[in-house]
């Protein structure tokens, strides 16, 4: 469907939702239509800075990062001219987790933190060896790693001391961008549950890690649902954006569960795949999860609905990563020649771990390894060989999803990697032995955020209301589906004997790949 034009939007009944969408290296605000529709021109997108170190830093500063958002809105706004007037409601979406501290006036006491530092992988190992990390799975959603939390404040306990102690209170970057608006914070339960200190079953900070880390309830933000939205800016912002000085700001959910959302993936009979930088495969569910399965996390999108999958580590990461080191010239033109190889023609078993791992086992210690190579391998044996193993690691994961979901309709696949290399696709469809079709959503986050808005609005009342765009779906070859998981199956013997852990292992325990 068109974009919206002046004459959709004359009246109230025409109302617009203004979005926040914030990426790993980039973020955009955008306005939609009551029908879920970007309004044309008047889209912004800035790109910012993580900054790594060689320890395994990844940090965003909190300023720059508030001082870019804004000016987006403004870009936003101004676009929008008198349409303005007809936004109802904002809403938000970031990557997760992410956390960064704040003192008594308010003020940064350090960067904002992603889920990719990991300098707290020491701690992490030290809180494994001393807990029940089945237990803390099993109350949390999550595991025990350098992604959440836990061993990240471990960490600034150890490092920074001082700066611990002049924390008064560890928010995330949706949290700052609503204490400056509203002189408030509120955490949605969304982005709490990815920071694996939400208890799951009762919808709290969780007592027991509270008590071990001696971390007091008032050092974290209030809690709240998607649908509570707080009003009433300050007086710089609502001078500064008159239009939204009264409307319905609602808090920041994990970008995850919006792109569930965004793409059809909001019933527990669609998985959603997602490759971008990382990648991820996820259900949303209604209602508790009785039994989270081995590997995967549990995450929250409300209090009635969780989001159950898994997050991997790798993903366009991994290709930026080979054309840099094997210095390809014409990337486009070897991966199509790539694609041409027949499935596990190469000689070589990858393990794709350059940025650690996540989902299934949990390692981040696991670092990439190929074996197999020989003078006859080529750069395009590698980038297939590359492209396979991803799809392997989704593979487990939809293993372990399978035994919690009802029979499935759809696999919609999304994100910039995977949409932009069509037989990458093909690829995933016959490893997982499934139809998988191709989103045609370019933004399936900021969609998600505008439908979640217009829901917690009232203006509609349900997702399915809207339609969303689809492309093509790829049948599995059952023929190259054996191939391929005779080849997952030699993966994961590699992966095992180099000491990582299993999906299939009784007790979760995870070991370094050395």
């Amino acid at each position: 469907m068109p974009p919206a034009n002046d004459s959709d939007l004359s009246g109230r009944a025409d109302q617009l939702v203004l979005t926040i969408d914030v990426g790993s290296s980039s973020f955009r605000t955008n306005l939609y239509t009551r029908d879920a529709h970007p309004v044309e021109g008047c889209a912004a997108q800035t790109h910012y800075a993580t900054l790594t170190t060689a320890d395994g830093g990844a940090e965003i500063d909190p300023d720059s990062l508030l001082d870019k958002i804004f000016a987006a809105i403004d870009e936003t706004l101004h676009a929008a001219s008198e349409r303005a007037g007809m936004v109802a409601g904002v809403g938000m979406c970031s990557l997760v987790s992410n956390v960064m501290g704040i003192d008594a006036q308010g003020r940064p006491t350090t960067p904002i933190y992603t889920w990719a530092d990991t300098r707290c992988a020491s701690e992490a190992a030290d809180l494994r060896a001393s807990l029940d990390e089945a237990a803390i799975h099993e109350r949390t959603g999550c595991y025990i790693h350098t992604s959440y939390l836990p061993a990240r404040l471990a960490w600034l306990q150890h490092t920074a001391p001082d700066v611990y102690a002049r924390t008064v209170m560890w928010i995330t970057m949706g949290d700052w961008l609503m204490l400056h608006l509203f002189g408030r914070t509120a955490q949605s339960l969304s982005v709490a549950s990815w920071s694996g200190l939400l208890n799951r079953h009762n919808l709290d900070w969780d007592a027991e890690w509270l008590g071990y880390l001696g971390l007091g309830r008032e050092k974290l933000p209030p809690l709240v649902d998607v649908a509570e939205g707080i009003s009433g800016l300050r007086a710089e912002y609502a001078s500064r954006w008159p239009a939204l000085r009264d409307v319905q700001w609602f808090p920041c959910v994990g970008d995850g569960v919006a792109s569930n959302i965004g793409s059809g993936c909001w019933e527990p009979d669609a998985v959603a795949v997602q490759v971008g930088t990382s990648g991820a495969m996820r259900a949303l569910l209604h209602g508790e999860v009785s039994n989270v399965p081995q590997g995967l996390w549990c995450y929250r999108l409300s209090g009635d609905a969780a989001l159950l999958g898994g997050a991997l580590s790798e993903g366009g990461n991994v290709f930026a990563w080979l054309r840099d080191t094997l210095r390809i010239a014409d990337w486009n033109a070897l991966e199509k020649e790539a694609a041409n190889l027949p499935p596990d023609s190469h000689g070589l078993t990858l393990l794709p771990f350059v940025a650690g791992e996540r989902s299934p086992g949990w390692n981040p210690a696991a670092r990439a390894t190929i074996s197999g190579l020989s003078l006859t391998t080529t750069p395009v044996d590698i980038i297939r060989a590359a492209q396979e193993a991803i799809a392997y690691r989704f593979g487990l994961i939809y293993d372990q999803l399978l035994t919690a979901l009802p029979p499935l309709r759809s696999v919609i696949a999304s994100g910039g990697a995977l949409l932009n290399t069509p037989g990458w696709i093909g690829m995933l469809a016959d490893v997982l032995g499934t139809p998988v079709t191709a989103s045609g959503e370019p933004e399936a986050s900021s969609k998600g955020v505008a439908l979640l808005t217009l829901h917690s609005l009232g203006i509609i009342k349900s997702f399915g209301e809207v339609p969303v765009s689809l492309h093509e779906t790829y049948a599995p070859d059952m023929k190259r589906h054996a191939i391929y998981r005779r080849a997952m199956t030699r993966q994961q013997g590699m992966y095992e004997e180099l000491g990582g852990s299993s999906t299939s292992a009784s007790t979760g325990t995870i070991s370094p790949c050395d």
